[in-house]
């Protein structure tokens, strides 16, 4: 009954929040009007005082209107008119790395995304999040109000370790230092490691937002064929030798975006050409949970010597609690730390709480083995719709949620992309991921987002509109 009432009441203040604002955005109430008092509202709006009165000490916090004491309220400003062309994401922009987020990120609400990097929402540990809230909520208020330590939590980053030792990654928990996100470490360690000019090793194709935050640190980015067993280490090995790069950037659990594994013997040549040109490698392990069995990592084959070891849980766990990690030798680690310091200062507690009480809840280990089952049927059905529109999936990944796709002879997946985005559908064209551009006729699609057949309709009417002797090859 309590909790029944407190909807009712938050109800009841949200109607009179929007006849509020309703009438600022229709101009009755100008800026500078007072607004009726809180006994003329309660009466009008047949509520009670004290809900008139939070409904606007939340409209003052707003900003959209002022409580002046003594005197009443008043409006601020009158809201500006909306303009959907100015925050709309445009579409007619080249295809580069920052198009496939711009357009997933900015997506009006019920846009289709098969070429978005992440699960649907209800896909997600809603139920544990919850939990996690509530515990935190009732928790130690440190953790809601204070600044992490630069490693941050010793709690999160001993059950980390105790995961990294899993996948026989030596890394003691005073060897690992969260972060805000994945992006946040590698960006991190291109701060250390990297000045502008130096050159850095990627695949490609390769998960697309590499290459925008090298081009930020302005390095050079290089790139290595990736087939399915790994890069190609004939030609890494040239590149090397031509180009001598400080870093290679890679996934090796589960490629993005070719979904492929990375197999020991290319592992072993990989850290043999790394430590004959001195070259460190960052190992972005961001969807090893979606993993059915382990696949080679090169930290755990290297022992954290030259390999850097990074990952984030905002694939599977959630994309709104900005958490990452990455462990390191105790030397660059010990950098790191005043790195971040400068950069961001200390750490969020709150996100590191509620991480670490989803990942302790029991239950998350019997939902990603539920996520992996149902990534297992999404990619059945949606490699069968693909071929049957006459794409080819050359390799079938073991696990996650992506596929790589070759279009038809004389395809271009960009202009594809560009005409599925008249449709509200929001799809992921090979160039976006490939530094040299030699990947126009692939497309990803996230078989997650793949259960809407407005899609593949989509699709179908796309690609005749390409294909034959007026295509783009």
């Amino acid at each position: 009954m309590v909790r029944k009432a407190a909807r009712m009441a938050g109800g009841q203040t949200a109607k009179v929040m929007e006849s509020v604002r309703a009438r600022i955005d229709g101009r009755s109430l100008p800026a500078g009007a007072r607004l009726p008092s809180v006994r003329a509202e309660a009466k009008a709006s047949g509520v009670s005082v004290s809900t008139v009165v939070e409904a606007y000490e939340r409209l003052v916090a707003e900003g959209l209107i002022l409580s002046r004491p003594g005197s009443g309220f008043y409006v601020a400003a009158s809201a500006a008119p909306l303009i959907l062309k100015a925050v709309a994401p445009r579409r007619d922009r080249a295809i580069d790395p920052f198009w496939i987020s711009r357009q997933s990120l900015e997506a009006a609400p019920g846009t289709l995304m098969p070429g978005c990097g992440w699960l649907p929402a209800d896909w997600m540990f809603e139920s544990g999040l919850r939990r996690a809230l509530r515990k935190i909520a009732r928790g130690d208020a440190v953790d809601l109000a204070e600044y992490g330590s630069p490693l941050g939590s010793e709690r999160l980053r001993a059950l980390l370790a105790r995961r990294l030792l899993g996948l026989a990654i030596p890394a003691a928990s005073d060897r690992i230092m969260l972060t805000e996100s994945g992006t946040q470490a590698i960006d991190l360690v291109c701060r250390l490691l990297i000045e502008p000019g130096d050159a850095v090793l990627v695949d490609d194709p390769c998960y697309f937002n590499f290459h925008a935050l090298l081009r930020a640190h302005r390095a050079r980015i290089v790139g290595v064929p990736y087939g399915p067993d790994g890069p190609d280490a004939a030609a890494m090995e040239s590149v090397i030798a031509r180009e001598r790069p400080r870093l290679y950037i890679t996934n090796s659990a589960i490629h993005n975006p070719t979904g492929a594994t990375l197999s020991p013997a290319t592992a072993h040549k990989v850290l043999t050409l790394a430590d004959k040109a001195r070259m460190t490698i960052v190992e972005d392990d961001i969807f090893g949970d979606f993993e059915q069995e382990p696949a080679t990592r090169l930290a755990a084959l290297d022992g954290l010597d030259r390999v850097i070891c990074i990952g984030s849980f905002s694939k599977s766990v959630s994309a709104s609690v900005r958490c990452g990690y990455v462990a390191a030798r105790a030397d660059w680690l010990d950098s790191l730390i005043d790195m971040k310091i400068a950069t961001s200062f200390g750490g969020g507690r709150m996100a590191a709480a509620l991480l670490l009480a989803t990942l302790s809840d029991g239950a998350y280990r019997r939902h990603m083995e539920d996520v992996r089952r149902k990534l297992g049927r999404a990619m059945d059905r949606t490699v069968a719709r693909l071929e049957a529109l006459g794409l080819t999936v050359d390799l079938r990944p073991r696990a996650g949620m992506f596929v790589w796709c070759r279009l038809p002879h004389g395809v271009d997946a960009g202009r594809i992309a560009a005409q599925c985005l008249g449709d509200g559908i929001v799809l992921a064209p090979g160039n976006a991921f490939s530094v040299t551009g030699g990947a126009s006729r692939f497309m990803r699609f996230n078989v997650a987002q793949c259960g809407d057949d407005r899609i593949f309709a989509s699709l179908e009417r796309a690609l005749p509109a390409y294909s034959g002797s007026g295509a783009v090859a």
